[in-house]
């Protein structure tokens, strides 16, 4: 079929035959393997490198963080495992990845309509790639948090599999739905729990009612209530070290007007990126203050800013967070991004992969401490975010909570990537799920023993997990 012009319309059997061309070339069952690593290959090392260009004087707190238990590690571990994905079989059907598929980066906020939505909640790592390198993430996340969980091996299969079957059944229906439906397909919790009602078992309600909880206290009033203080000079936001650092005692010297105008910079910086009717609802907030904020845990030592911002009085605030973004774990493996800064290239895969993106997401370039150029991304701070603790669940909430990351994973991979190829690929049978479980559980070991070799350099004083 073409168009009036001559140009082909893209036809759903050439991407069928596509998929299944790529079976022979990379059988399902290849991705059962882990690949072994170079002769000397040292995951503590890929971690300083990591650290080198981050705040010193924060890169123990991410150690520490990281060797508080193997899950916590994997998440902090997503350039080691970019690497061990690297070295195994790959496909040629890429998606904009997120790069960091993990469970603890699925979660709920609010939609522009105010309601709450799942979906993938990090981008620092996206890039485009093979969409089995996210699946692999999420499904080594499934199984570590098993392992940490103490279920069984079986226990571990079973969960996996059931994330892995979401994610290819979904891809299945959207291959057969239209482009617009998949575009904007999304995962409406609170419509989601209404269907479920009766359905879930007492334990799996509370768990996730509780979630929906914290999701709605997490808003800007609440916000103010946690990270803000008055003083003498009005609102500010409060000290508390390393974790929340004013600007005002960042500043060298110390001085508030130097550390206010900073402040504007920035935002006259990042507001260029918005559509109009955003900077002009921007324009409504003054700026009041800012500090330095401790996120996450492998983000802890890049710098992310927390930024004050008050509309008609102290009871409308609003806050902006400003995070550096580097270049991803997987673009020594995949190729540079084509986007010229990383700023660029974290708010372009979000507002690709998320059904419902921050409505004031946008970039800036700032200059650090030291006069170096830094690429940042900005996003609202505490607009219903909130993100299930794993190592609290039970057998069965884990398992149904994969399958809802792996239906979010499908739409997401289906909205950039060729999803009648993908679905091909995939097919009917359990194959490809059984080699990515398999793929999963051996990561379970190399993970336990990854861990055990922070935790040792940790014990030798190779790296410093302590403020000192």
């Amino acid at each position: 079929m073409t168009t009036a012009g001559g140009a082909q319309v893209p036809n759903t059997a050439v991407s069928t035959v596509r998929g299944k061309a790529q079976r022979e070339l990379v059988p399902r069952t290849a991705h059962a393997d882990l690949a072994d690593r170079p002769e000397g290959f040292d995951p503590v090392a890929v971690l300083e490198v990591q650290g080198e260009g981050r705040l010193e004087d924060l890169l123990w707190l991410r150690y520490q963080r990281m060797a508080a238990d193997r899950f916590s590690f994997l998440r902090g571990a997503a350039a080691i495992m970019a690497a061990d994905l690297s070295f195994g079989p790959s496909t040629d059907l890429y998606v904009q990845l997120c790069g960091d598929a993990h469970l603890s980066n699925f979660g709920v906020f609010y939609s522009p309509e105010r309601r709450l939505v799942f979906d993938v909640n990090d981008f620092d790592e996206t890039h485009p790639g093979p969409f089995e390198w996210d699946l692999k993430r999420l499904a080594a996340s499934v199984a570590v948090a098993g392992d940490g969980l103490d279920l069984t091996r079986g226990g571990q299969e079973r969960a996996v599999l059931g994330a892995v079957r979401s994610y290819r059944e979904a891809m299945r229906r959207f291959a057969r739905a239209s482009t617009l439906d998949v575009w904007y397909a999304h995962l409406d919790v609170e419509n989601a729990l209404e269907d479920l009602d009766g359905s879930l078992s007492d334990e799996a309600a509370r768990h996730t009612q509780g979630i929906l909880e914290r999701a709605r206290s997490r808003h800007p009033r609440r916000a103010y209530e946690k990270l803000v203080v008055d003083t003498d000079d009005g609102p500010r936001i409060r000290s508390d070290p390393p974790l929340l650092v004013p600007m005002r005692e960042l500043a060298e010297p110390p001085n508030a007007a130097t550390a206010y105008g900073f402040l504007v910079d920035i935002l006259r910086g990042y507001e260029s990126t918005l559509p109009l009717d955003r900077r002009h609802l921007l324009h409504q907030f003054t700026p009041i203050d800012a500090a330095r904020k401790v996120v996450g845990v492998g983000s802890v030592g890049t710098r992310c800013f927390v930024v004050l911002l008050l509309g008609r009085g102290g009871a409308d605030p609003f806050f902006l967070q400003i995070k550096e973004a580097t270049d991803s774990v997987l673009e020594p493996f995949l190729g540079p991004s084509k986007l010229p800064t990383a700023g660029q290239r974290v708010v372009a895969g979000q507002q690709l992969v998320q059904a419902t993106p921050d409505e004031f997401l946008g970039w800036l370039d700032a200059a650090d401490e030291t006069g170096s150029d830094r690429h940042f991304y900005v996003r609202q701070l505490f607009d219903g975010k909130a993100s299930a603790d794993v190592l609290r669940f039970t057998a069965p909430l884990l398992g149904s909570y994969a399958q809802v990351c792996g239906w979010t994973l499908a739409r997401a991979h289906a909205r950039s990537g060729d999803r009648f190829a993908i679905s091909s690929y995939l097919g009917k049978s359990d194959a490809f799920d059984r080699a990515i479980a398999s793929f999963a559980l051996a990561y379970v070991a190399r993970n336990r023993s990854d861990h055990a070799a922070l935790t040792d350099a940790i014990g030798s004083g190779r790296v410093v997990a302590t403020e000192t």
